[in-house]
């Protein structure tokens, strides 16, 4: 009796563990660049190249859809998610607004351990950019400005700032890429560690003109 009541719960876990699967894969190939914004995502290569069947894949495009890396569109499947030239810089404009906010109403820090969750990012930005790990890379950057808002303390604020970067991600990414093409593979951490330095220094005023250059969205033309 408990052999048969469990196959049931086997069989769910295995098809957890199947858009589990998914959903990492394709998230690590659309950040790392191997899909681009609008790329039409056909179900039936899908299922031949990740190994898996229709059902666990539809939920993983699902919760992709969710994070806002995919969209689907009506009659014509699924695709990378796209925003317009216009979205783009008004988010950037927002989340600009929304990190200058959290700077002001946060430094300076009143704990040196206030800065943990800085220091946290910025060890993960070296050891990615060590192992050229583009996702991980772009992982890290999100993390450390997500812990410059969290400074504030405002809860709202940060849900807020959160959901910028859903929608953001995928061209922060973008950007990030292109500045691989040319920059030095160590320049981002350079720049978050001129900005980690100002925060530390407690100056808000120097923390906002680093900001000011930091260059979020500069290979995106």
């Amino acid at each position: 009796m408990s052999d048969v009541a469990a196959s049931p719960a086997e069989g769910e876990l295995e098809s957890v563990s199947l858009v589990e699967l998914a959903v990492s894969r394709l998230t690590r190939e659309i950040l790392s660049g191997r899909s681009d914004p609008g790329e039409r995502l056909v179900e039936e290569q899908l299922t031949r190249r990740l190994g898996i069947s229709r059902a666990p894949l539809r939920e993983a495009l699902r919760l992709l859809a969710q994070r806002g890396l995919v969209e689907h569109v009506p009659r014509r499947g699924v695709r990378v998610a796209t925003l317009s030239d216009r979205d783009v810089r008004e988010l950037y404009e927002l989340r600009d607004v929304l990190e200058r906010f959290a700077v002001r109403s946060a430094i300076p820090v009143q704990r040196g351990s206030d800065l943990a969750g800085l220091r946290a990012a910025l060890d993960q930005m070296r050891e990615a950019t060590r192992a050229v790990d583009r996702l991980a890379v772009a992982e890290s950057h999100r993390a450390f400005h997500v812990a410059l808002v969290a400074l504030a303390g405002n809860r709202q604020l940060s849900s807020v700032y959160d959901s910028i970067l859903v929608k953001l991600q995928l061209y922060m990414a973008i950007n990030l890429r292109r500045e691989a093409e040319v920059a030095q593979p160590h320049d981002g951490v350079h720049r978050h560690e001129r900005l980690f330095e100002a925060v530390a220094a407690g100056d808000p005023e120097l923390v906002l003109a680093v900001l000011s250059e930091h260059g979020a969205r500069s290979y995106l033309g």
